[in-house]
């Protein structure tokens, strides 16, 4: 074994690496594009807390060995050592690069679950975030719901109602589980049971659509 095969670590390459770069081949498209609550829950996978973790500790690894031969190639004038040094920091670029396009890309779906679900998101979706990024969604919640207060007059603009523009203003929904009393802008109250079916105003059943307690019954 040569001396630049001793000094460049086994670990440069590690699997968790290899299934971020996989990440977003296996998840598909951005969340963005999603179109109904189970492609969501289908595409946003748990986060991989280990994964991260052992890629930070390679990272830590490599960058100390980085230091160790910098110091000697100076001190020593081991210009052998340049190669091994060059290649680690590779390693190191493409470990951030790798762990950033990760996070950012859970973030865009993050961001996404609001417009899809609201600000209430279900407890499998939160089971699957970490304690960073269900801050990070109150967060973005707040923010959205601030802007929407602040235009469209005194009561505001739900801008996330409405995504396409809708051919009727009242559809035929069906309930698909119960959920209780629902009120709609008349004052009437009705009660949503799984298998009634309601004609609705287009824009008070979209949550409640992307939340799979109702479906769009089509003609």
């Amino acid at each position: 074994m040569s001396m630049f095969d001793q000094r460049v670590p086994r670990l440069c390459w590690p699997e968790a690496v290899s299934r971020f770069v996989s990440y977003r081949k296996v998840n598909g498209t951005a969340l963005g594009s999603v179109q109904n609550p189970l492609m969501v829950r289908f595409r946003f996978c748990v986060f991989q807390e280990d994964g991260v973790r052992q890629v930070l500790q390679e990272m830590e690894a490599l960058y100390e060995q980085n230091q160790a031969d910098v110091n000697e190639a100076k001190s020593v004038g081991r210009a052998d050592l340049i190669p091994s040094i060059k290649l680690r920091h590779c390693c190191l670029l493409r470990n951030q690069r790798c762990v950033v396009a990760y996070l950012y890309d859970r973030l865009l779906r993050i961001r996404a679950l609001r417009w899809e679900y609201g600000s209430v998101l279900p407890a499998n979706i939160r089971f699957h975030m970490s304690a960073e990024e269900v801050q990070w969604f109150g967060q973005y919640k707040k923010s959205l719901a601030s802007f929407m207060r602040s235009i469209g007059g005194e009561e505001g603009l739900d801008i996330t109602q409405d995504m396409k523009p809708p051919k009727s203003l009242y559809i035929q929904v069906r309930c698909l589980k119960d959920h209780g009393e629902f009120e709609i802008d008349d004052g009437t109250v009705i009660l949503l049971k799984k298998n009634s079916q309601h004609f609705l105003p287009r824009w008070k059943c979209e949550q409640l659509i992307r939340q799979g307690v109702l479906e769009h019954v089509m003609s």
